[in-house]
């Protein structure tokens, strides 16, 4: 059984991370970072088998991919604290020759990261791909990726969203973190996605919906996908989700989708959250 309050309080000290991330960098995207810093917190510390000890092929493991790749703080942070590389590197964040690229690369060698992103709308390929490999290799684990609900804009998606269903790629839980919030404003604003669930189910998928900033229906969610993969349909989870969530002046607004905090509102985030791992 899941220590609920336990992963509530490595989600804290991830949020912290995120603050302290993009404003030492005076860059970067802590909107959708905290948004999803429940999510990614339940997937690694609960969810998935998953090894720190990195090996690039996964073989024996579930292996996760990031889609929007410009919340890399949140994985970056996720990552350190699940023992893939030494918390203090997240410091380096969007340094010069840093290991921690504004958006994951591989050309750095960072353990767990197994493809570049940030080109939007890419990822959902790139894991379909995965699990076909998986399937292949007579591998029975899982593949999982995160995409934003601005990037399903990208046409690149859709042509993904045919494919999975038509070849029964069911060993693929796809999450959307459905904000409503983009660079630009909100996705009614700038191209609204309609009903977003009803898209996915018509085009072949076994939709589920979640509550992403509640931890306790994360993993009520989470296990119900992954008792509905190898039934011949992939998943898809539609996760509400509220960008900057557990900073006040962040929450539910597209301006912080990529821009740093300076001292003053660092400080002033940093205060609504608590310290429960140790700062690095």
């Amino acid at each position: 059984m899941a220590d609920i309050k336990q992963l509530e309080r490595i989600a804290s000290q991830v949020r912290r991370d995120i603050i302290r991330m993009t404003h030492g960098a005076a860059s970067g995207h802590p909107g959708g970072s905290l948004g999803c810093a429940d999510f990614l917190t339940a997937l690694y510390f609960e969810v998935m088998n998953h090894k720190a000890d990195f090996q690039m092929e996964g073989k024996g493991e579930d292996l996760f991919f990031l889609s929007n790749g410009h919340i890399s703080p949140v994985w970056y942070s996720v990552l350190a604290r699940s023992g893939y590389f030494k918390v203090n590197e997240l410091a380096t964040f969007r340094q010069i020759n840093s290991r921690m690229q504004g958006h994951p690369a591989t050309h750095e060698g960072l353990p767990g990261i197994r493809v570049a992103s940030g080109s939007l709308g890419q990822g959902m390929s790139v894991a379909i791909g995965a699990a076909l490999a998986k399937k292949l290799n007579g591998d029975d684990q899982l593949i999982y990726v995160l995409t934003g609900d601005g990037e399903l804009q990208e046409g690149q998606v859709w042509e993904a969203a045919m494919f999975a269903p038509h070849h029964k790629v069911d060993n693929l839980i796809v999450t959307v973190d459905w904000n409503g919030q983009q660079i630009d404003g909100s996705n009614d604003d700038v191209l609204s996605l309609g009903d977003l669930p009803g898209k996915w189910r018509a085009f072949g998928w076994d939709v589920l919906e979640m509550d992403g900033n509640d931890m306790k229906d994360i993993l009520k969610v989470l296990d119900k996908a992954k008792a509905r993969t190898g039934k011949g349909k992939p998943i898809a989870i539609m996760m509400k989700t509220e960008m900057g969530f557990g900073v006040d002046f962040m929450q539910g607004t597209h301006h912080w989708h990529g821009k740093a905090p300076n001292d003053e509102l660092a400080e002033k985030a940093l205060a609504q959250l608590e310290e429960t791992l140790g700062d690095y």
